[in-house]
């Protein structure tokens, strides 16, 4: 009897943590265009997705965890969002958006080759 109430008891606890991970959908690529209220990205199979952002969205740099960076244009980033609310309406809305600053290099003439 013990031994069936621990084996249920631990099936239980086990599948909980599962049931967290369901509800977000996850978008990754890169920012094309932003503002204060939408992100469109450009994922890796060269699609475009709006993804609108509110004041409970959360930031986080990847690249400087303690900075307080905003995501700009040529970030990629990894977006976790919900599905909006609206009736008929394909909507994402943005709960995390993680994202990396691309450091832009500046690319220096070259010297002609020596002939």
């Amino acid at each position: 009897m013990w031994l069936r109430s621990i084996l249920i008891l631990t099936c239980l606890f086990i599948a909980t943590p599962t049931f967290a991970y369901g509800a977000d959908l996850h978008v990754l690529g890169t920012i094309m265009v932003i503002d204060a209220n939408h992100v469109e990205i450009k994922t890796t199979k060269g699609q475009s997705v709006n993804v609108r952002l509110n004041k409970q969205t959360r930031y986080r740099d990847e690249s400087n965890p303690k900075g307080a960076n905003s995501p700009a244009v040529g970030d990629r980033v990894v977006i976790a969002a919900t599905k909006g609310e609206k009736k008929g309406a394909n909507l994402l809305v943005a709960t995390e958006v993680h994202f990396s600053s691309t450091k832009r290099v500046p690319v220096l003439a070259q010297p002609a080759p020596a002939q």
